[in-house]
């Protein structure tokens, strides 16, 4: 038995439930109305033992279980092109956005105060990801590293002796 709650909205659904009773009153059998709607013949069993008790009305969408979200489809689209602007127009330093500070944005702007364990919830479902940023020394010095690779490297690599020894700045 599948726990997984099928693909669709509660509309898609019911319309489905529908469907499948309306094709069974034709006279199809089960597995053929399961075939056509996609669903398994013990639901339709199910659908048609729940309009024989309770009526067509029985196979109305419920609404779905759970809290309702504190921040709605409407504020999370308004979460996002705040985010996108970047954490320094929030007065952060650096562009680096880190969950506890997503969740001090959520609270100015919304009023809403979140775990930031719960902001990562909510910017996956997103389809934002976590992204590490890459470590480097302040001090780094792309044009010595360059030299470094045109000149130094090669005799390294290809195991040739060692040509004068030039040492990056420490």
């Amino acid at each position: 038995m599948s726990c997984m709650r099928p693909k669709g909205s509660a509309a898609e659904l019911e319309a489905r439930r529908r469907r499948a009773i309306a094709l069974s009153q034709q006279g199809l059998s089960l597995s053929e109305v399961a075939r056509q709607v996609g669903s398994s013949p013990s639901s339709v069993k199910r659908w048609k033992e729940v309009v024989r008790k309770g009526g067509a009305q029985a196979l109305a969408a419920k609404p779905h279980p759970g809290r309702t979200p504190r921040l709605s489809a409407k504020a999370i689209g308004k979460l996002l092109k705040l985010l996108l602007k970047g954490a320094t127009a929030h007065g952060y330093s650096g562009q680096l956005w880190t969950l506890g500070r997503v969740a001090e944005v959520i609270e100015r702007h919304f009023g809403i105060h979140y775990h930031p364990a719960h902001v990562w919830k909510i910017l996956r479902r997103c389809g934002w990801s976590a992204q590490k940023p890459q470590r480097r020394a302040r001090e780094r010095d792309e044009a010595e590293i360059e030299r470094w690779r045109r000149e130094r490297w090669p005799h390294i690599k290809k195991g040739a002796p060692a040509a004068p020894k030039h040492h990056l700045p420490r």
